[in-house]
């Protein structure tokens, strides 16, 4: 019996040894390597190299030939592959091979061969490779990355090897944020990258390609200034350039939950037309993303269209609001499900033409909204000597708006010399909001001091409107550009509001009756008006220096009427009442100088500016006001970048950013829509001038798709227009008033990195932030800094295995410690974590699975507040028909129900958080049809309709 065991053991040990002798020979992961040369046999460096699977050519991995032609990739899977290599102006090249015994197949010397133009047929007729890399172009072949039916481009991009794209819809690329999507190298679907991929289908995409491109500025005046953007190209299968597409989607669902939402789009080389409408009571706010992406066309948009040229310009020309309401002219975006509960619809249609010398852009959109907040919300402010009180609001509002938008670009170019644009847009707004609540007082030892009862009513119409014309004209010396704008802008509003409030005081017995109960009612009438003009010229001196000289104009007059009556005696409130006129004028002329050679590109420049600052205030029985000063301010500019080639680049610059006063901060009239928090302005306000640092870099690897990013930013600000606050000890009435201070400042600092786990299918990026800003403010005539220091740390980890599975998760760490130098006992430290994970799963005959899960955590342990908020939505849906044009989809909202709009906030001298009420758990079936490259039987040769 022992000499059984014996020789079982012996044998044992013979069949492992056996067993590790084959697998040291033949170890599940192998490593190939090569030398890629031409027929003279010099390497060829930076050739793309890919292992592909023989039978439906699916990439498996991929790499990049060393300077010396050589090539590694590692960690492959023991299996027959086939080997293609792609270099420009060569044949591709392509073998399948079975490894050879051992941990490393070497295939020797592979010699490609030059294209002969006999050979053309023969490179057409090739296979086409999954991707290519051809210097800092990186092109995808869209069939080669299989994505489930009815995808967008969005769920195709996440499948791309060196691409991700988070929750929100944002796209970097090699490390990057994608600045502009074209399609077919046209701006079809406007500025917004996220327009085209979250629309798009990705069945209509035959190429995408990612590089760096010049900015608009560089492409029109001829002079590189440095700056790269990192552009993505979407290349449409030849059938859904023929016709029209589009989807429609209507869903029902439970507690009278419904929307319905549409669009079509058909366009040609030359031609596109968009029409869009929705409407939902599911607190879709506006029109989302996907729908608005395809509707604004690519001349809507165009970063040259600034009137002001030259350095430290102001804002986009097209804004032109804020102090009297919302005049923004652009038509509003929120994808996102917004708070409260919000009953929503809207329409708009958009005509785009384009040629080689004519681009038109035009459109027309309607949107209309109802929304009911109901909020609680809670504020601990702090005084000097440690002293605090404490405020809680119940408020009810309720909002009504309805909006028109109009828009229209043109671009003509008269010969290749000259060209003018012409922008133009519009908008008329009317709405009414109800506000209800009650607002409580409480002393530092939490007894009830007084409580306010408000119940307010408003209502405002207006209009407004942005014109701007640009004349370029590019002389024969290459780089010398002269330009020309003009621009005029104005808003109307005419705005109504009755006031009524009760204000209870339990700690005090005398007060001013006007503050104990006020029922008033304003009428307020606002007129402005701003003229722009700009001039720019830039002149080349040879092939490494440029020089750019610029004169800004502009001048804006701001009219504000407002009367003030009680509504029970009908008499004028003399001490409210307010005529405001003011005039803010400014010229600015400047020169900088540009040196750009080898990679090298830096500029530095000087421009003087004067502001003009002229207004009258008239109050009835009190002599008039006048005010009437002038700035000069002298600005510097400097700009720099460094090419330091192979995918590595380096930034800096300072740049100072000058706003003057805002006309509600300028006029000393007295709000008091909220009696306890009364705000009046300051005629004496200087203008606001922000220094900004800034360096960065980035470095990206095309062979392994590695990314890397980082930087610092630092603004430092003189003149800040901050306010200062009065509080009244007994009654804790605030009174706010502007002033200029300075010596708050900010410094951030970021840094990310990205790679594959495994390429093609896993994907890990890490990102954080550290942030650090001084706050400055007056309290009751104390210096109060407020000095924020926040930390920020964040991973995405995106898997996508097959077409079967993805998988996305993403961890957000954030922590914000606040002191304070008036009251230290306060210093707190605010904790705001998010978790996120979405999982797509493909069933037998069609079905589909998605779920996706975001987990809050908010937490300040000094106010004990600790609230952790589980969202979950879960859908599964179907595909129908054979070309699956149709979808029938059952979606679970807030299946936890545990949607509560929650946020806390630290900063000056107080901490508040609030939690608003908003639509929870609730489930929805819907039907969507895909229309996908409807074949257009009027189309004729000529690219017409």
């Amino acid at each position: 019996m022992k000499k059984a065991i014996t020789i079982t053991r012996a044998m044992l040990c013979l069949f492992l040894l056996t067993c590790g002798a084959a697998f040291a020979q033949n170890p599940a992961r192998i490593s190939v390597k090569g030398i890629v040369i031409d027929s003279s046999s010099t390497t060829l460096p930076s050739a793309t190299i890919m292992l592909l699977t023989p039978k439906d050519s699916a990439l498996v991995s991929y790499g990049r030939t060393e300077n010396d032609g050589q090539f590694e990739i590692k960690g492959v899977k023991r299996g027959t592959y086939l080997l293609k290599i792609s270099y420009m102006g060569y044949l591709p090249y392509q073998q399948e091979f079975t490894p050879a015994e051992g941990g490393v197949t070497d295939l020797g010397k592979i010699q490609l061969k030059p294209i002969m133009k006999e050979l053309y047929e023969v490179v057409v007729r090739t296979a086409k490779a999954p991707l290519s890399i051809k210097g800092d172009t990186v092109e995808y072949n869209a069939a080669s990355f299989k994505v489930p039916p009815g995808s967008t481009v969005e769920d195709l991009l996440r499948k791309l090897p060196g691409m991700s794209v988070d929750q929100d819809g944002n796209i970097k690329a090699q490390g990057q944020d994608v600045k502009r999507v074209t399609v077919d190298g046209k701006q079809f679907f406007g500025g917004d990258t996220k327009m085209a991929t979250k629309n798009l289908s990705a069945e209509a995409i035959k190429k995408v390609q990612v590089f760096n491109d010049k900015t608009e500025q560089a492409k029109a005046t001829g002079i590189d200034d440095g700056k790269k953007e990192k552009t993505m190209n979407l290349e449409l299968k030849d059938e859904f350039k023929k016709g029209g597409f589009g989807k429609v989607t209507a869903g029902i669902g439970d507690k009278e939950r419904m929307e319905v939402k549409g669009n079509y789009n058909k366009f040609d080389q030359k031609n596109q037309f968009s029409l869009i409408g929705l409407g939902n009571n599911t607190n879709q706010v506006g029109m989302g993303f996907d729908d608005f992406q395809d509707f604004r066309g690519s001349q809507s948009f165009n970063w040259n269209d600034n009137a002001d040229f030259g350095f430290g310009g102001g804002g986009r020309y097209y804004y032109f609001g804020g102090d009297e309401g919302d005049e923004d002219l652009s038509i509003p975006v929120g994808g996102g499900r917004g708070q409260g509960l919000t009953d929503s619809y809207a329409a708009g249609l958009n005509y785009n033409y384009d040629t080689k010398k004519n681009k038109l852009s035009s459109s027309y959109y309607f949107n209309g909204k109802n929304q009911i907040l109901d909020a609680l919300s809670s504020r601990q402010n702090f005084l000097n000597n440690n002293a605090s009180f404490n405020t809680t609001n119940n408020d009810y509002t309720r909002n009504q708006s309805y909006n028109h938008r109009v828009s229209f670009r043109l671009e003509k170019m008269v010969d290749s010399l000259n060209t003018f644009t012409f922008v133009g847009n519009g908008k008329l707004s009317k709405g009414n909001t109800r506000y209800d609540g009650l607002q409580q007082f409480f002393t530092g030892n939490n007894e009830l001091s007084n409580q306010t009862t408000i119940n307010n009513r408003t209502g405002f119409s207006s209009s407004a409107a942005a014109l701007t014309g640009i004349y370029r004209h590019k002389f024969k010396k290459k780089g010398r550009i002269f330009a020309a704008s003009g621009g005029y802008n104005f808003t109307n509003s005419d705005g109504d509001a009755t006031q009524i409030s009760l204000n209870e005081f339990y700690k005090i017995t005398s007060t001013n009756d006007l503050l104990r109960n006020i029922n008033q009612f304003n009428s307020t009438l606002s007129d402005r008006n701003q003229w722009k003009a700009s001039l720019l010229y830039v002149e080349p001196f040879g092939k490494k220096f440029s020089s750019e000289t610029f004169y800004n104009f502009s001048t804006r007059n701001s009219i504000v009427d407002r009367n003030v009556k009680n509504n029970e005696s009908n008499l004028q409130i003399d001490s409210l009442t307010r005529y405001f006129e003011n005039t803010i004028s400014y010229n600015r002329v400047g020169t900088s100088l540009r040196y750009n050679y080898k990679g090298i590109n830096i500029s530095a420049g000087v421009a003087g500016q004067q502001f003009s600052l002229r207004g009258n205030f008239t109050q009835p029985k009190k002599p008039e006001t006048i005010v009437d000063q002038k700035y000069f301010i002298w600005l510097g500019n400097v700009q720099g970048s460094l090419d330091l080639k192979n995918n590595r680049y380096m930034w800096f610059g300072y740049e100072p950013n000058v706003s003057e006063p805002s006309i509600k901060d300028l006029q000393p009239v007295v709000d008091n829509s909220n009696p306890l928090y009364i705000r009046e302005g300051n005629p004496d306000l200087l203008p606001q001038v922000d220094h900004n640092f800034n360096v960065g870099g980035n470095y990206y690897n095309p062979g392994s798709f590695m990314s890397i990013y980082f930087g610092m930013n630092y603004n430092y600000h003189v003149n800040q227009i901050i306010y200062n606050q009065n509080i009244d000890s007994k009654t804790f009435k605030t009174t706010t008033k502007p002033m200029n201070i300075t010596g708050g400042d900010n410094v951030g600092t970021y840094f990310g990195l990205g790679f594959p786990l495994k390429k093609t299918k896993a994907t890990l990026n890490l990102n954080g932030n550290v942030n650090a800003s001084k706050n400055l403010t007056y309290i009751n005539d104390i210096l109060n800094n407020t000095n924020n220091l926040s930390y920020y740390a964040g991973l995405r980890l995106d898997l996508t295995p097959s077409d079967k599975f993805t998988f996305y998760g993403n961890a957000n760490f954030g922590i914000t410690n606040t002191k304070y130098s008036i009251n230290t006992a306060q210093n707190q430290t605010i904790y705001n974590h998010r978790f996120g994970a979405e999982m797509n799963v493909k069933f037998p005959k069609d079905f589909y699975f998605n779920s996706r899960l975001n987990y809050n955590v908010f937490i300040n342990e000094r106010f004990g507040f600790n609230q952790r908020q589980p969202i979950w939505n879960a859908a599964v849906y179907k595909q129908l028909g054979k070309s699956k044009k149709a979808e029938i989809r059952l979606t679970a909202y807030d299946i936890l129900n545990r949607n509560l709009n929650i946020s806390q906030f630290a900063n000056q001298n107080y901490y508040s958080e609030s939690r608003t009420e908003t639509l929870a758990r609730y489930f929805m079936l819907s039907f969507t049809y895909n229309m996908r490259g409807v074949k257009n039987q009027m189309r004729r040769s000529g690219g017409g309709w």
